[in-house]
């Protein structure tokens, strides 16, 4: 038996809790599997498992063992994977997660389409606004929006998240328009999470003036809900340029104080994938494919550019 069988073996015996379930697994019998384990920590002289009556559990010397023959096992298959994509069709699973509005309008018609041209790869999405621990949860990658922390996972940018801020028609007839930062604190503001001060919606605020706070509002942890409360003219709110797009185009929504608002603000829109020394031909392609077609998105919206919607930078 090869030594990549040894440490399967190894690892299904520590995965399911004892020789019978990682025998049940791999197909041996418990006696076959407790034979190959002992005739790894013979050759290792050492003991990488303690074993009773109730339960198992690895040695010190069995815990740097496993650990690292899962990093080895991980290398191998990813690299045997890699050599066969290239030298044919791609194929295999990608994991993947992106938050919930970006994700409806834009990720999953690209992987539709990402599919539609190679249909032998399968993609298994995650649609959420929570922050998923990419390697701890087993993700290949993540498309995200907003001012993203320093990571150790590797970042591309797909395009600008521009944001600002508007208001329904129906609203702004009725309140009247704020026509300086510190007017927000008499409108009705709908929120994201625990957004509360200017600097929270990236307005630059008047000379002179202190901090002001958000006036009271909705306030909900779904951009989708955020963008349905002010279409229904229940406020203003601070919305990324790919969520209101067609509404400022069709003006069911208008922007407002787009003088005051810092253009960097909104963050960008980035593909994360977990540092890896082999990243297989699908996921390569797919990166690329995502900043292809988020290309284009951005290209279109600079049509709105010329009308004045977005922010300048300041001085």
């Amino acid at each position: 038996m090869s030594q990549r069988s040894e440490l399967e073996i190894l690892l299904a015996v520590v995965d399911h809790g004892s020789f019978s379930a990682a025998g049940r697994v791999l197909g041996y019998t418990p006696s076959a599997v407790g034979k190959r384990v002992f005739q790894l920590e013979e050759r290792l002289r050492v003991s990488l498992l303690v074993r009773s009556t109730r339960r198992m559990a690895l040695t010190e010397a069995g815990q740097r063992y496993v650990e690292g023959a899962r990093e080895l096992l991980s290398r191998l298959n990813a690299l045997e994977e890699g050599i066969a994509e290239d030298a044919g069709t791609l194929r295999g699973t990608i994991r993947l997660t992106s938050s919930a509005a970006l994700g409806r309008l834009h990720v999953v018609p690209l992987v539709l389409a990402f599919m539609e041209r190679h249909p032998e790869v399968e993609i298994d999405l995650l649609l959420t606004d929570k922050v998923i621990d990419l390697v701890g949860k087993g993700f290949d990658l993540g498309v995200r929006s907003g001012v993203l922390p320093d990571s150790s996972l590797v970042a591309r940018k797909l395009m600008g998240n521009r944001r600002l801020l508007c208001a329904a028609p129906a609203y702004l007839n009725q309140r009247g328009a704020p026509q300086q930062p510190e007017d927000l604190s008499s409108h009705r503001c709908l929120r994201l999470g625990q957004e509360r001060q200017l600097s929270d919606w990236g307005v630059r605020p008047g000379l002179g003036s202190r901090p002001t706070r958000l006036g009271a509002g909705f306030s909900c942890n779904s951009l989708d809900a955020l963008h349905a409360a002010c279409r229904a003219g229940q406020g203003i709110a601070w919305l990324p340029e790919f969520l209101v797009a067609d509404d400022l185009n069709k003006e069911t929504l208008t922007p407002v104080l787009t003088g005051h608002l810092e253009a960097e603000a909104g963050g960008e829109i980035v593909a994360l994938r977990p540092e890896a020394a082999l990243v297989p031909r699908r996921l390569r392609i797919l990166i690329d494919f995502l900043a292809e077609g988020f290309n284009e998105i951005e290209a279109k919206a600079l049509v709105c550019c010329s009308n004045g919607h977005y922010p300048q930078k300041g001085p």
